[in-house]
């Protein structure tokens, strides 16, 4: 049985990338008044070592890992390609990029096909 998606689910997911350590709580206010908490990364090897992966895969047109083909197949599906790789850094077009994304996605799809 898949159950539904918890209401709390995004500060659960924040919680536990907090124990591993990957990011950490900070109590501050909205408007000087409000209660929130920030979540800022604690250490960002991490996010420069994703973004290092997914940039390699789709600049340099290399097969990506699994976990970094995944990522690809989301980021192309939420149209954010251009948040991880700056086209005008790695002289690409908009349409190079996405279409590198597609490569990865197909990459992606392929390895984790269900057979009938």
């Amino acid at each position: 049985m898949i159950r539904p998606l918890s209401k709390n689910l995004r500060r659960a997911l924040y919680e536990r990338l907090a124990s591993s350590g990957v990011i950490r709580a900070e109590p501050g206010r909205v408007l000087g008044v409000f209660p929130a908490r920030r979540w800022p990364a604690q250490d960002a090897s991490h996010e420069a070592q994703v973004r290092r992966l997914v940039t390699r895969a789709l600049v340099q047109q290399t097969a990506p890992d699994p976990r970094s083909a995944a990522l690809i197949a989301l980021l192309h599906a939420l149209k954010c390609e251009h948040k991880i790789v700056d086209t005008r850094h790695h002289d690409l077009s908009k349409r190079q990029l996405k279409a590198g994304c597609g490569a990865a996605t197909g990459e992606w799809a392929n390895i984790h096909a269900v057979g009938p």
